[in-house]
């Protein structure tokens, strides 16, 4: 399979909340899968695969930008989005043991810490951009983040 291909689905995989793809092609097929837990990569599987034809890649990548441009419309009409402001890993507390920073219904001000989102083993502190009530909490503790992903709705004040 060419590696393009492959690159090419990881990206797809990336950019969707879809945590495992699996492509059959006559008797090759491909596997990509990640997981939502901070230890194990991405990681891929392959077998020997004719690439997909490229009318299916455009479909797949133009139904997923449709449906993420949707869902940030929706977002965007009930409150302030946070979104994420890189990839990572989304984590609701400072460590297993202690409190989480917020929950749905509090009020939240500017600064305030929201979550922490851990990129290349840096933990990366996600505050507040304006001050209000915390509407929604849109991802689960641990899991993987995307650029530009929401997070957290807020009704500011």
């Amino acid at each position: 399979m060419d590696i393009r291909k492959v690159k090419k689905l990881i990206e797809l995989l990336e950019a969707s909340g879809v945590a495992e793809i699996e492509i059959h092609e006559g008797e090759e097929s491909v596997r990509i899968s990640r997981s939502s837990t901070v230890a194990p990569p991405q990681t891929m599987t392959t077998m020997p695969q004719a690439a997909p034809d490229s009318q299916t890649s455009e479909s797949i990548k133009s139904h997923l930008a449709t449906e993420e441009s949707a869902s940030n419309d929706n977002y965007a009409e009930q409150g302030h989005v946070v979104t994420s402001p890189m990839v990572g890993i989304f984590y609701t507390a400072p460590s297993p043991e202690e409190p989480v920073f917020v929950t749905r219904g509090q009020a939240v001000k500017t600064g305030q810490v929201l979550c922490i989102i851990e990129a290349m083993k840096i933990m990366n502190q996600i505050e507040s951009e304006v001050s209000g009530k915390l509407l929604r909490v849109l991802v689960d503790n641990g899991e993987a983040v995307e650029y530009g992903q929401p997070l957290f709705i807020i009704d500011p004040t």
